[in-house]
């Protein structure tokens, strides 16, 4: 069985035991998160449910493993022939989850 999750302004396909990194969310390590903005359902008995936007009913349940912060990001800025040059980071926070369950 597998669903599509919408978080963080993005879409991912899930399994159940899959891993994967996502836009921060809050919760501490090793609570249980419920994700209800499902896309679609499908790979289990029945026809693929699609929603119009979101399933009823459906939810996945995951497990916060990790918080952190990615590798940070050098953009450096310059425009040609005024001397003017700058460097900037940027360092983006994710939530590392482990998908549980699928129900809907």
């Amino acid at each position: 069985m597998y669903a599509v999750v919408r978080t963080g302004g993005k879409q991912h396909r899930v399994q159940p035991g899959e891993r994967l990194k996502v836009e921060k969310l809050l919760g501490d390590v090793g609570s249980e998160l419920v994700l209800e903005d499902i896309l679609l359902v499908g790979g289990g008995e029945g026809a693929v449910k699609i929603g119009r936007p979101v399933v009823s009913g459906a939810k996945v349940k995951a497990k916060i493993l990790d918080q952190g912060r990615g590798e940070k990001v050098r953009v450096f800025k310059r425009r040609r022939r005024k001397g003017f040059h700058k460097t900037i980071g940027h360092r983006q926070s994710f939530t590392e989850i482990e998908i549980k369950e699928i129900v809907g």
